[in-house]
């Protein structure tokens, strides 16, 4: 396995200006391609993406074949707009290896990831003072907020919405990046 990227709420065939305009496109169709070839720029075939939900909405055999122009080797965490019906059709589809269910950990290089769409508490801040390794981060989607800290507050919550991450995917090894800096600059 090559890298890990991460992200959420693509939202392909979302035709409602809330979604595409909100991320600076004059169009669901220029929405969809800017973020089909931003995956694909990114993500290389050796690499694995993991998608936490809301991929596709609106019309589903349309949705699926441009999911289906995103790059192979996806993981897939269910959200809110994951009905039973566009389950079936991640189930089925080439570029899928692996379906999580509505939630799943991720060991990584000594880190606990809990991946799910909502943002979740993994511990309470009795634990702020633990190393990074020995708690449980929270890597989310679901609000679209362009903050991928707006949590944080909250317990070790980030953001990985397409709205975060200038409608890319995001390195995991850059999150854990993110997560030691912040670390240390508040210590």
């Amino acid at each position: 396995m090559g890298r890990i990227y991460i992200s959420s709420d693509l939202h392909l065939g979302h035709d409602k200006e809330f979604i595409w305009k909100a991320r600076g496109f004059s169009s669901i169709e220029e929405h969809d391609a800017a973020i089909i070839s931003s995956f694909n720029e990114v993500v290389q075939p050796e690499d694995t993406l993991i998608l936490l939900g809301d991929n596709m909405l609106g019309d589903n055999d349309a949705g699926i074949k441009k999911f289906h122009q995103l790059p192979a080797h996806m993981w897939l965490v269910y959200g809110n707009h994951d009905s039973d019906a566009r389950q079936a059709l991640y189930e089925q589809s080439w570029n899928v290896d692996r379906i999580l269910g509505y939630a799943s950990i991720l060991k990584y290089d000594g880190f606990t990831f809990y991946l799910s769409h909502y943002p979740t508490l993994t511990g309470n801040f009795e634990d702020e003072h633990k190393y990074l390794k020995q708690q449980v981060i929270n890597l989310c989607g679901h609000t679209h907020t362009t903050d991928r800290w707006s949590d944080i507050d909250k317990g070790l919550i980030y953001h990985c919405e397409v709205d975060a991450h200038g409608m890319k995917p995001v390195l995991l090894d850059d999150i854990i990046d993110e997560f030691i800096r912040r670390r240390h600059l508040n210590d």
